[in-house]
């Protein structure tokens, strides 16, 4: 018999260990993901996601920490994902963010995981659209998904979040550096954290001044900039009226909907290609695969025709 639905059913009633389970479920792969999916669905698409994302040492983690505070305040349930880097050689990581936010250890309305990349680029961890998905149907109100330090590439939480926060900090590169990382594309609300530090107006024109360079049509949202310093809570209310005004927007607009519509599509995609990565790999252990490779090397055969004929051996329809 499955454990998973009493798994779900403690979860939802505010059990901490077996949210824990379920979400080892999620980055393991676990085979009992489509009986969680499908038991999970109906108390899904209320939670609003909030994506946290910058540099390294910019303060997300603080950052987090306080906005969890002022949340519950608000009488919200909040799930919290920090995805941590992994070695490239040993493959572990130190997951250490809920080191900074010990002052939720033992409330039980907020629940705290973090998460290695295994190696996933983008900033977040393959598994962290599913466990978004647990939260939310464990009951959270709201789920803030912090990602690793980006630098370049790591912009892959904009699709995930209803809501991308971008902070910043004096310091740590002039605005052409935000450019070159695609900050400036993915951010809904910029944050200037430790504004108390020498350093921080100049940042905040830096900010302001590459915004009014880009074209923005009526209607559309115009990323505020805000200064912070979450280590001492300062900051904080205007970061969650920035956040409150931006579901207003989306609301408004039909946004919302059409962003939830492309991150569900995007899992939909995700699990189709792991199935049919896994069924081209089975092939391997056969002969269908090694003689069209031997016949791609050969040269007797194109690699666009062995792939279509490699398709036609899942049943599968071959591209154009």
């Amino acid at each position: 018999m499955s454990r998973i639905p009493a798994l779900v059913e403690a979860a939802r009633g505010g059990d901490p260990r077996a949210l824990a389970r379920l979400i080892t479920l999620v980055e393991n792969d676990d085979e009992g993901l489509p009986e969680l999916a499908a038991l999970l669905a109906p108390h899904t698409g209320t939670a609003q996601v909030i994506g946290l994302t910058g540099s390294p040492g910019v303060g997300k983690s603080t950052t987090t920490n306080e906005l969890v505070r002022a949340l519950r305040a608000r009488g919200h349930r909040v799930g919290v994902l920090a995805v941590d880097p992994s070695s490239p050689f040993t493959g572990g990581a130190i997951l250490g963010d809920r080191v900074r936010m010990q002052d939720h250890a033992t409330d039980t309305g907020v629940y705290i995981r973090s998460m290695s990349a295994r190696g996933h680029l983008g900033g977040l961890a393959a598994a962290t659209p599913q466990a978004v998905r647990v939260l939310e149907g464990a009951g959270c109100d709201l789920v803030l998904v912090e990602t690793v330090g980006v630098g370049q590439a790591e912009v892959e939480v904009a699709s995930l979040a209803d809501t991308t926060l971008v902070l910043l900090a004096p310091g740590m590169g002039d605005a052409i550096q935000a450019v070159k990382a695609g900050i400036l594309e993915i951010a809904d609300v910029f944050v200037v954290n430790k504004a108390d530090r020498d350093g921080a107006d100049a940042t905040y024109r830096d900010i302001q001044g590459m915004i009014a360079l880009g074209e923005r049509g009526p209607g559309q949202w115009r990323p505020p900039v805000l200064r912070a310093v979450a280590a001492k809570g300062e900051g904080i209310d205007d970061i969650l009226a920035a956040i409150d005004k931006h579901r207003s927007w989306l609301e408004s607009g039909g946004e919302l909907r059409r962003r939830r519509e492309a991150r569900a599509a995007a899992e939909v995609e995700a699990i189709a290609l792991a199935a049919l990565r896994e069924r081209i790999g089975s092939l391997r252990s056969g002969t269908a695969l090694p003689a069209l490779a031997c016949a791609v090397a050969d040269g007797s055969l194109d690699p666009y025709a062995a792939a279509g004929q490699l398709l036609a051996s899942l049943q599968l329809p071959a591209s154009n």
